[in-house]
């Protein structure tokens, strides 16, 4: 698949340098950002530490000339809209959007969890999403093509303990993803989600370790349900799905949410 000269904003997509030594491991969106990249697309990094965006630029040594790094809180409007408009001064136009910013919130019981932690997970995993399709839907709409790929989860899905707010959330962005499907159709612009289980980041080893805290948990998966293939997802895997949804390969599909979770939930 190729995205030769095509730009892809992905959000979220920052390396935090500590995170990384720590469990030696790099976040979705930073995968995603370099599988663009290496597919020859321009892609605007955006990240809530601007740092943490320079950082996946150097950890990939990507051509600076193929990459814009830019300060963004998904959830403050005006960082958001400084952000779309940063990506359209560089390279005048938005072809790919893919929404992996998003934050695990604690993992506690709906009664023990906080109506701050709750409005958090909201304002950065729903209504960030919401914001970016915002801002970035009306540029799309003028070029009447793009493709945007928001993350669901199968937390979003299924009910799952102690996730009451990032779960709930995540139910969220895979409506708000069929809606502006259905909104879009007509206009070129498809609107996709991808729900994937278990996936070897470092939000998943700081999930585990949430558990731990909370004497539910131990070292190792084996606290979590892995599925038939009796392993987790690598970053990659999840990536090649978010590429083929971005692709002319599928253009006919819209207000789709692709599982990826490697049999996990085929039993439910």
């Amino acid at each position: 698949m190729s995205f030769k000269d095509e730009v892809v904003i992905v959000t979220g997509s920052g390396i935090n340098p500590k995170a990384f030594e720590k469990f030696h491991k790099i976040g979705m969106g930073a995968v995603i950002a370099n599988m663009f990249y290496q597919e020859g697309a321009k892609v605007a990094i955006l990240d809530i530490n601007e740092e943490f965006g320079n950082e996946t630029l150097r950890h990939f040594g990507m051509d600076p000339q193929r990459i814009l790094v830019h300060k963004c809180n998904v959830a403050d409007e005006d960082d958001v809209k400084a952000s779309v408009q940063a990506v359209l001064d560089r390279w005048g136009t938005v072809d790919h959007l893919v929404n992996t910013a998003g934050w695990g919130g604690p993992q506690k019981r709906t009664e023990d969890y906080t109506t701050e932690a709750f409005k958090r997970v909201y304002d950065i995993n729903a209504l960030g999403t919401y914001m970016m399709m915002e801002h970035v839907l009306p540029v799309m709409q003028k070029n009447k093509k793009g493709s945007i790929v928001n993350f669901g989860s199968v937390s979003g899905m299924f009910g799952y303990s102690l996730e009451i707010g990032y779960g709930s959330s995540k139910w969220a962005i895979i409506g708000m993803s069929k809606n502006a499907a259905v909104e879009n159709g007509k206009n070129g612009v498809r609107v996709n989600s991808i729900s994937p289980g278990w996936v070897d980041t470092p939000m998943f080893a700081s999930i585990l370790n949430g558990y731990k805290e909370d004497g539910i948990g131990h070292d190792g998966w084996d606290n979590v349900t892995v599925g038939p293939m009796g392993r987790i997802a690598e970053p990659e895997e999840i990536g090649n799905v978010v590429l083929f949804l971005c692709s002319d390969k599928a253009s006919y599909i819209n207000g789709a949410n692709i599982l990826v979770d490697g049999g996990m939930t085929a039993g439910n």
